[in-house]
């Protein structure tokens, strides 16, 4: 019998890895997380693309109740989940319900969580970035902040050719998950992307998951001020 899809990550939260997504020309892997908030129902963070398998899964946890895209990129598999929970608000990333009109979303994520998960998830707007503006989010019961391509590792042999220099030059095949340099060089302002560090940095961040990388599974708080030392350096 194959292993479940949706794997625990800690208290009240789930992680599955989907199939991979090119981007002009490189493959990138797809992670999705699914929490479920203490007064029922389940949040999908970044879903990945949907199939009869990990529907069936998520309906074992309960019901779907919110999709989130935490960035401007994170969009294409949201057509599908919209139609298989008709009932569920899709929450978008600034500038990304402008941009894709046709998903047809119901809110705007903003710099404090909605009432609706308040008392499950944190999340802050990264602001100042030419590339996206990412929501970052802090689930509290299981202490693990969710960055969506803010964080990124690619295993060694990822990719190959000229993608590979690309990928290593832009520190996206590093030791450990560490910010891209396209994206160190996309902060117009820097002074915003400060502050809303330093409020991740207040929660007691114990895990960090990533769209595109391992998760980090023990000292997080340690690992995201290692991952950011540039900007605060």
């Amino acid at each position: 019998m194959s292993a479940a899809l949706l794997q625990p990550f800690g208290p009240e939260i789930w992680l599955a890895d989907g199939p991979e997504a090119e981007v002009i020309g490189f493959r990138y892997p797809t992670r999705m997380a699914v929490i479920r908030l203490a007064g029922g129902g389940l949040v999908v963070w970044s879903p990945v693309a949907l199939s009869e398998r990990l529907r069936g899964e998520v309906a074992e946890l309960g019901e779907v109740r919110h999709l989130v895209a935490p960035n401007a990129l994170h969009h294409l598999f949201l057509g599908a989940w919209r139609a298989a929970y008709p009932q569920a608000r899709l929450h978008a990333a600034p500038g990304l319900a402008a941009r894709r009109q046709y998903i047809g979303f119901d809110a705007e994520l903003g710099d404090a969580p909605p009432p609706a998960w308040a008392d499950d998830l944190d999340q802050v707007l990264m602001p100042g970035n030419r590339i996206t503006t990412e929501v970052v989010f802090f689930h509290r019961r299981s202490a693990t902040v969710l960055f969506t391509d803010l964080v990124q590792q690619f295993p060694p042999g990822w990719f190959h050719g000229w993608r590979a220099v690309i990928a290593r030059l832009d520190l996206m095949t590093g030791s450990e998950p560490s910010v891209p340099r396209k994206f160190r060089a996309a902060f117009t302002d820097r002074r915003a992307a400060r502050v809303a560090l330093r409020r991740i940095l207040e929660w007691p961040a114990r895990k960090v998951v990533m769209a595109h990388g391992v998760p980090v599974e023990r000292d997080g708080q340690a690992f995201i001020a290692r991952a950011f030392r540039w900007l605060t350096g």
